[in-house]
């Protein structure tokens, strides 16, 4: 067996090195959601001679990998090999969750079992509009706002922290005691890729009382990604939408292409996505989940708020397992997001 010292460094995504192979790797992705790679806690994996990095997290006896390598076409399978070697020199199985269909594919075909688990939607920001009837009761919920006096400004991303860490303790505590904030799959405020975000910041009377952050997106659809959404709860209705399309607004000045509106779990599930050799086990679970899962993940409310906005494209994403799906796998999954 060869010696540690020969395989690529297991790091975590803090030091400045590590930060750069990602951000340049991040050229690469076709994942919406990509930009979550720079989170706090993750884990980086590269290889020499090989352009790219697989990022994942060491959960038990699973490397919990966070979408497909982010690599160029010539070299993602031999990266997706290396790190299939690195995980099996350290007796550890792979479970790569939010991969895109192309990712899926080229798992399926190494004999990963490869299920749909949820979608991403999108806005073309140049057909964009709230004209019309469908986008009537959007329209109105913006101005009430807009006459309560709210006031929406981009501002710097380590701007107000005080205040917004309030409004995050607040958010919180208003899911209940028991709930817990996910992270890994979610975006963050702060870390290492805190300078890349952008950060509209809506005020009542001065007050900080709500805030949306929106991250880079890459590839075939380039634009953002509308990530973190936190109010105080007793603001009026119609401020995080009055925020948005302040921002949306902003974005389409600038030719941003696409807002992304990020991944939800449980939801654009269909049979004409799923990959060949998908597991019955797991569509069983993800179709319950879809159903029953609000405690696990919220996901009826963020489709309703995905949907309100008329998004042009939904992107079906997936979980990929290391050999057959096992119980233990979807539990450390939860573990790693935070979600139990």
């Amino acid at each position: 067996m060869p010696s540690t010292p020969e395989l690529p460094e297991l790091t975590e995504l803090t030091e400045l090195t590590e930060l750069t192979e990602v951000l340049d790797a991040l050229q690469y992705s076709d994942n919406p959601s990509g930009f979550l790679a720079l989170n706090t806690g993750n884990e980086v994996f590269t290889a020499p001679g090989l352009r790219g990095a697989v990022v994942y997290r060491t959960a038990g006896r699973y490397l919990v990998q966070f979408a497909g390598p982010l690599a160029p076409d010539a070299d993602y399978e031999a990266l997706l090999a290396r790190f299939t070697d690195f995980a099996a020199e350290r007796r550890k199985r792979i479970l790569a969750v939010q991969l895109q269909r192309a990712d899926a594919d080229i798992y399926a075909g190494r004999g990963f079992t490869v299920n749909q688990i949820g979608a991403s939607y999108a806005i073309d920001l140049e057909r964009f509009t709230l004209r019309g009837a469908p986008f009537v009761k959007l329209r109105n919920k913006i101005s009430r706002a807009r006459r309560s006096g709210l006031v929406v400004e981009e501002v710097e991303p380590g701007a107000w922290a005080r205040e917004l860490d309030d409004i995050d303790g607040q958010w919180l505590r208003a899911k209940g005691r028991h709930t817990k904030e996910l992270n890994f799959l979610v975006g963050e405020r702060g870390g290492a890729g805190d300078a890349q975000r952008r950060l509209f910041l809506g005020r009542l009377d001065g007050t900080p009382v709500a805030y949306i952050t929106y991250a880079p997106v890459h590839g075939s659809r380039p634009g953002l990604l509308h990530d973190l959404t936190r109010r105080r709860p007793e603001v009026p209705p119609g401020v995080m939408e009055t925020i948005n399309v302040t921002a949306i607004e902003r974005f389409t000045e600038e030719g941003a292409g696409w807002l992304h509106l990020g991944f939800t779990p449980f939801t654009g599930l269909d049979e004409q996505y799923e990959t060949p050799g998908s597991s019955p086990f797991v569509r069983r679970i993800v179709a319950f989940l879809a159903t029953h899962g609000e405690a696990v993940y919220p996901a009826a409310t963020q489709l309703a708020y995905k949907q309100k906005w008329g998004p042009h494209t939904v992107l079906p994403e997936y979980i990929a397992f290391q050999g057959r799906p096992r119980p233990g796998a979807v539990w450390r999954l939860m573990r790693t997001a935070n979600a139990v």
